[in-house]
Formats: C-alpha cells, structure tokens, sequence
C-alpha cells in the first residue's frame, strides 16, 4: 500500500491527466457515481475514475497499480452482486464510452465499452440488423457478452459470446491489445465467458444478423391457469423453429395500461411469446395460448429495441437473483414450478421466469467455456423489491426455488444470472476443465489477481 503523501500525489496528478471526471471519498458526487442498480451495494471505492477514452483507462490502471490497488470495472452497473465496485478499489467507470458504430456491408458491429443494450439495439435498428442482446435495455454489453450472453434471438442466433468477433482490452500491465481468432488466440477463448477476469474491455467487436420483422404476443392468465399456459408454452415452444423464443413468468401485476385494474397488485400469470419473423406465422404458432382463457393480450409486430425495453425494471430497487439449468421440463417440474409460484412475493417488482434454449444455443461452438448450452430450459427467479423488511423472505424465496427444481438440474449456471455464490458456482459456470485453463490464461495476464471484483478465476 502507498504511503499518504504518494497516493495523495498520484490522485492529484490522475486529476490533471485524466480526460474525464475523478471521484474520491470526500468529493460531492462520489455518492451519486458509486451508485449502482442493485440498491442493496453499498461499498465505498477509493477512486472512481469516469474515463472517456482508451487513453483514460491506461492512465487509470496504471495509476492502480503504481498504488498497489485493485481494479472494478463499472460498464451497465447491472450485476446483482455489484461487480463494478470494491471496497478501497479504483473503478474504471466506462459509462461516458458508448459509441455504437454498425458496419452493414460486413454485418458487424464495434460497440465500445460502456454502452447500454438499448445503445446497440437502437444503433442496429435502421439497418434491420440485430445480434443477441440481454433482455433488458439497461444491461451493460461488455459484461454482458463477455459472460455469455443470453436474450431473446439466442435460439436464432447464438449467445452473445457466439457472437464475439474481437475485443480491445487494457491490461492489468496498462497494455493495449487487441484479442481474436487470429490474435492472442488464448486470451480470446478466455473472454468467451471468463467475464472480466483478464482486463477492461474496451471495444468488442460482434457479428450482425437480419432482422426486418419482429413480432410478439404477451398474455396475461390467472394463476389458476398458470399450469396450464406452462404445459401449453412448452407443447408449442419446444417443437418450434429457432425464431421462435420467449419467456413464462408468474410476477404482480404491474400498474401498466395493458394490465387490467383487477390484476394490477395482484399474482398473474404472463406467457411472452417472441418471434425473430412476421406477424402472421407467429400468430400461427400463438393459436394454442391464444384459445386458453386470459384476462388480456398484446399480440403483433413490434421492434425489436422495443421489446427489449418491456421488463426493464426501474434503478433504486433491491436486487436477489440465481438461476438454475434444466435437463428439461415433463410434467412433473411443471407442477412444482407452479407450485413454487404460490409463495411468489406479492406486491413486489419480483418475477419468476422460465424460458427455453435449444436452437443456435445448442448448436453453437462447445469449445468455450459456457457449459450450460445443452440445457433445454433455465429457472430465473429474479427478486426485486423496494422495502429492505421484504429483504429475507425475498432472498429466502429465490434460495427455495433453486432447491425446488434441484432435480431437474443440470448443474450448470449462467454466471450472469447470479451474485456471489461460492467457488463451486463459478466452477459450475465455467466448467472444470475450462476453470483450469482459464487459471493458465489469468496467470499470462492478470498474474496478480488486479481484476478480481467479478465471478473470480484465480490464476494457477
């Protein structure tokens, strides 16, 4: 550690170099730039560096390291565990750098590292091109992608990390490079879901894909029904081609206007069927959720940035999520599915959400280490509440629904879909084999565990 008069000269000298704005303990808007979507983070940074180029990020990491302190990197601020910020750490806060440039003859995108999903999906959006995307407007790219990346195209498209053509880092050494198939090979097998373990993402570059039509129909069902629209979603969902996708989920009825009144505050039922294509084949494969008794329905083309806009929940609200991977969905999980939606959290933000995979997820290349592809549907449930008294039964609830599908488990997980639950869950998230080899990887890079505030892998 540095002495005082060491570190208080580097911060002065970072003020001075640095393009954009630096934040310390005692400085006004250090509150406000610690701030991130999970309200239940309170940890206090020794520096927030807010930076608007490459060039920011080097002078930062090296001041990092010149002090002998380790490095959060700030992209969405979405994880549910707080990932962009440490205790007595300095923050890489990428949020000023979120250019979106969309290369249509070549069908690609060059997305920098601070940009939102909504910043890449109204880029692509005049050009009818599109590539997997979180399902929430707010989530961060770089972590998303480089985690895996899993969205409503990823049965027609792959994950995200499928989707990985480059990545611009900077290193736990200050170095700049630029990683792909034909360029530090390694490190660019490492970013397919070893999240942000080796460096600051800087720019990724992603492949893009046709989309000129996108299409949806949400319904909205008494939880009597729920088992019924479940078994009646899986029926037509599993035998259905890859643009078809979406989402079951039992939640309080939201104060929208396409929630009746009667429902608002209340449990309901929503079956999201989306579909990458026109309108009418997907009011052809809608028929059967279409003819189960429903309180209302939204059924039509819709863009797709707007879809990704649907479930955006508000900042401010306390955050508990896991997830766990199916080998499947009989008849027997259905039923303790819905059984597990009695005990969902009423009235709070909180959903419990069941999609399916398949497609191009299961398709894809099973080099990188994203073990869970093979799995044929995934368990979310995802707590959101508001009042800290809710705090336990929130967080007790998400725990039971892991336990309650535990025998359908894979025993694989999506790593961003869960916050810090012990070494086992990142092994589980990664795969054994793969967890060793990334160790090989973060030892070349990152030999000093500098970037260590993420679902961490140790170097070896």
């Amino acid at each position: 550690m540095a002495s005082p008069s060491k570190a208080g000269a580097a911060l002065t000298a970072l003020r001075e170099e640095l393009s954009g704005d630096v934040f310390a303990p005692d400085d006004p808007g250090y509150d406000e730039a610690r701030t991130v979507f999970n309200a239940m983070i309170d940890r206090r940074p020794a520096v927030i560096a807010q930076c608007v180029d490459e060039a920011d990020v080097v002078r930062t990491v090296r001041f990092a390291r010149d002090l002998d302190l380790k490095i959060a990197v700030r992209g969405g601020g979405h994880s549910v565990s707080g990932q962009a910020l440490g205790d007595g750490a300095v923050v890489v806060d990428l949020r000023h750098m979120r250019s979106v440039t969309v290369d249509p003859a070549a069908e690609a995108v060059r997305v920098a590292g601070g940009a939102t999903m909504s910043d890449l999906d109204r880029a692509c959006e005049p050009f009818a091109l599109a590539t997997t995307g979180g399902r929430v407007s707010t989530t961060g790219v770089g972590g998303f992608v480089l985690g895996g990346g899993s969205g409503w195209l990823d049965r027609r498209c792959g994950l995200a990390v499928d989707n990985l053509l480059g990545v611009k880092l900077v290193t736990a050494d200050a170095e700049q490079v630029h990683a792909s198939a034909d360029e530090h090979p390694d490190l660019f097998w490492a970013l397919h879901g070893g999240g942000g373990n080796f460096g600051v993402a800087t720019a990724l570059t992603l492949k893009l894909y046709e989309l000129p039509e996108f299409s949806i129909a949400m319904l909205l069902y008494l939880p009597e029904y729920g088992p019924e629209a479940v078994r009646t979603y899986r029926d037509l969902i599993e035998p259905a081609p890859d643009e078809a996708s979406g989402a079951v989920l039992f939640l309080t009825g939201p104060p929208e206007d396409f929630v009746p009144p009667h429902l608002v505050g209340h449990k309901v039922c929503a079956v999201l069927l989306t579909y990458a294509g026109a309108e009418e084949d997907m009011r052809k494969l809608a028929q059967p959720l279409l003819a189960l008794p429903h309180e209302t329905e939204i059924v039509g083309a819709m863009p797709y940035a707007d879809v990704q806009c649907m479930i955006d929940d508000p900042p401010g609200m306390r955050n508990y999520w896991s997830a766990e991977y199916l080998t499947g969905a009989p008849d027997d999980f259905v039923d303790a599915y819905c059984a597990l939606a009695e005990s969902v959290p009423v009235p709070t933000g909180t959903q419990h959400l069941l999609w399916p995979q398949g497609g191009a997820i299961a398709g894809g290349p099973h080099e990188y280490p994203v073990p869970y592809r093979d799995a044929a549907w995934v368990v979310h449930p995802f707590g959101v509440w508001e009042d800290p008294a809710d705090d336990e039964r929130c967080v007790r609830w998400v725990r039971d629904v892991r336990a309650g599908v535990r025998p359908w488990s894979t025993g694989d997980v999506y790593l961003n879909f869960i916050g810090d639950e012990g070494t086992d869950r990142v092994v589980a998230g990664l795969g054994a084999e793969n967890a060793r080899r990334l160790g090989d990887v973060k030892r070349h890079y990152d030999p000093d565990n500098v970037f260590r505030f993420n679902h961490n892998i140790k170097p070896t």
